[in-house]
């Protein structure tokens, strides 16, 4: 039986599966005999499941669903379901199957006239690709992954400072922002380890602090060494709050990209800077005095080296000697 719901202009289908159950199901379709055919071959699928014991087919939300449950852990879920909510009235109603080259490609095009950029547009089919790949070579409910590619995305410059350059603009701070900037850019902790920082994690006495691995956006704990800068700053804010080591006005800071902070930077001449890209400024400086990739992997908990690489440009000095082979004599 064909019927339409109230907040929707398609049609739905009804019917009792051979086992009793009853089913209702979007067609996807606003055209009735379209969605009568679906109908029929839906209900001439079932029967061959329940009676023949062909492989039941599985749809886009079903997928969803178990993907976000066995993913829970990811620190860019929160992202991930974005991408979901917007894929959502053109996969839902679909069969794994029915996922098509073609149907993505046209995804692509509706992404890209909404003014988003390739990495956005990435990021989205990246998603979709590993509900798939985990729907075909886990759960064997796919036979086969469309292929499809990622669209070319530029090469970012790592944005950092030189040191001349960051004391202007820790000059330019107010004190609470102009504390949390100088430990950042002595431990390079990403932002929401730095504010949400407690001195429960903090061991004065053998200068290191941790982060938890539900705080790591790799889910793996951080060890971090404190140097001297940083036991200055830390020894700074003993007292302030009881649980919480960055504050302002005695409440635990919350966030950082503040009017403030952009005035700053504007008074500084600093222009094209994020709180992130102090995080890179750390590396770049590490780099610059000679510390060794694999080193800064660990001290940066990036999983991939891949991700440390991007630094190395910043750091040949071991290739100057092999550069003045070339140089002839006078």
């Amino acid at each position: 039986m064909l019927f339409k719901r109230k907040d929707s202009k398609l049609w739905w289908a009804r019917f009792t599966t051979p086992n009793g159950k009853r089913l209702r199901v979007s067609t996807g379709t606003e055209n009735r005999k379209q969605a009568q055919e679906f109908a029929d071959q839906l209900k001439a699928k079932t029967w061959n499941v329940q009676k023949l014991g062909e492989k039941p087919e599985r749809g886009w939300q079903e997928a969803v669903l178990r993907w976000l449950d066995e993913t829970s852990h990811k620190a860019t879920q929160k992202d991930d379901i974005g991408h979901l909510r917007w894929l959502d009235p053109y996969l839902g109603s679909l069969m794994l199957h029915s996922i098509t080259r073609d149907i993505l490609d046209d995804l692509v095009v509706r992404r890209k006239q909404e003014g988003v950029s390739n990495a956005t547009v990435n990021r989205m089919l990246a998603v979709v690709r590993a509900i798939l790949r985990r729907a075909a070579l886990d759960w064997d409910w796919l036979d086969k992954v469309p292929k499809f590619k990622l669209l070319p995305e530029p090469k970012r410059r790592v944005r950092w400072l030189t040191h001349e350059e960051a004391a202007r603009l820790i000059t330019e701070l107010p004190d609470h922002l102009a504390e949390m900037v100088r430990f950042t850019l002595a431990t390079g902790l990403r932002q929401a380890n730095v504010t949400q920082l407690e001195w429960a994690q903090v061991d004065l006495e053998r200068q290191f602090a941790w982060i938890h691995a539900d705080q790591a956006k790799a889910r793996k704990p951080i060890s971090v060494p404190l140097n001297s800068g940083v036991m200055s700053v830390l020894t700074r804010q003993i007292g302030r709050h009881p649980t919480r080591v960055f504050t302002y006005e005695g409440k635990p800071v919350r966030q950082v990209n503040t009017k403030a902070w952009r005035n700053a930077l504007k008074r500084a001449g600093i222009t094209g800077f994020r709180w992130h890209d102090l995080r890179h400024t750390w590396a770049s400086w590490h780099v610059q005095n000679g510390t060794p990739l694999n080193a800064l992997q660990e001290l940066g908990a990036w999983e991939s080296a891949d991700m440390v690489r991007r630094y190395g440009h910043l750091g040949q000095n071991h290739l100057a000697h092999y550069a003045e082979n070339l140089c002839q004599p006078d």
